[in-house]
């Protein structure tokens, strides 16, 4: 075959059984407000640590909802928890806290207490 110029990448795959959902699952449990995100992206159009550096709110959300819990815990550390999210998030969803519950949930599972 022919080289257009261009190569294929790797198809990504997702495998949700495999993925770790503690994380989630605790989130769940502490915030229920979380089960309402809908990922419309509200919350990182108005986040200022956004502005500055790589994080999004939006992409935390849907990386712990799938288990990816190791670029998560990379870049929650990210958030400065000024809370313009909250207020701008449609569903009333407590962002704010959300990043805190996952901030305990990870200290959880280092010390194998989730």
């Amino acid at each position: 075959m022919g080289s257009f110029g261009f190569t294929l990448l790797k198809q990504r795959h997702i495998d949700y059984e495999a993925n770790d959902k503690r994380v989630a699952d605790y989130i769940y449990r502490m915030e229920p407000s979380f089960r309402y995100c809908m990922e419309c992206g509200g919350c990182a159009a108005t986040c200022t640590a956004g502005n500055f550096v790589h994080f999004s709110l939006r992409e935390i959300n849907i990386l712990i909802k799938r288990g990816e819990n190791k670029i998560v815990k990379e870049q929650i550390d990210r958030c400065m928890l000024c809370g313009k999210c909250t207020i701008a998030c449609p569903r009333g969803v407590n962002t704010r806290n959300i990043i805190l519950m996952a901030e305990k949930a990870f200290h959880k599972l280092e010390a194998n207490e989730l």
